[in-house]
């Protein structure tokens, strides 16, 4: 008896091509015509403050809502059960990013105090965007495994130093965001950079041929 053929998600594959250039080309934008922002000290997220701020939230909302269409593009295309899942998360942070505000930061918005106080909505807006910077390199990480078991030496290679290159990018802005007077003055710089590693390796991975293991392999 002949089975139904699995249903093509290559559309929605394309959709992890194109979350990475929505979000890198609006905060490139938006940083470079805001006054008194400066990405090399703020954080990505500052953009959705003072006027002007819906335009990075509804990059959080485009952006995460791709994320998770190509998260559902991957499910049974040889890329495990665990991979499109932490894929998913990520697209809910950064989704849920766009409904709550990050506080005041770095001095950003201008005359703000430095540090300025904490709030609730922006506490949410950490907790909600942390799976983006923790749930793909976790993702990255699951995915060498694979590759590697698959033969695919360069793959598993690649996707194994970009998860802690990103992690370590991530760690650095953290650090200068929580003031670290180092690492402050570029603490918008690692974020980015770290946001340039994840987005960049999702543009890739749904494109690359599948990574099948044997039938009792954990995935």
């Amino acid at each position: 008896m002949t089975g139904h053929p699995p249903p093509d998600r290559t559309p929605l594959r394309w959709a992890g091509l194109l979350a990475g250039p929505v979000f890198v080309v609006s905060f490139l934008i938006q940083g470079a015509v805001r006054p008194g922002y400066d990405p090399l000290r703020h954080p990505v997220s500052a953009l959705s403050l003072s006027p002007g701020g819906w335009v990075q939230m509804l990059t959080f909302w485009v952006s995460g809502l791709l994320v998770v269409l190509f998260a559902i593009g991957l499910r049974g295309g040889g890329h495990g059960r665990a991979v499109p899942i932490l894929i998913a998360l990520v697209g809910a942070g950064l989704f849920a990013a766009g409904f709550f505000a990050c506080d005041p930061i770095s001095g950003y918005p201008p005359g703000s105090p430095i540090p300025a106080p904490r709030t609730t909505h922006g506490i949410v807006h950490d907790m909600v965007s942390t799976p983006v910077f923790t749930a793909l390199p976790a993702a990255m990480i699951v995915l060498a495994r694979r590759w590697a078991k698959a033969g695919r030496r360069g793959w598993a290679t690649a996707s194994g130093v970009a998860a802690p290159a990103l992690f370590a990018c991530f760690v650095l802005a953290a650090t200068g965001f929580a003031q670290n007077p180092v690492l402050m003055p570029y603490a918008g710089l690692w974020q980015r950079l770290s946001l340039i590693i994840g987005l960049g390796w999702l543009a890739v991975v749904g494109f690359v041929p599948p990574a099948h293991r044997r039938p009792d392999a954990a995935g």
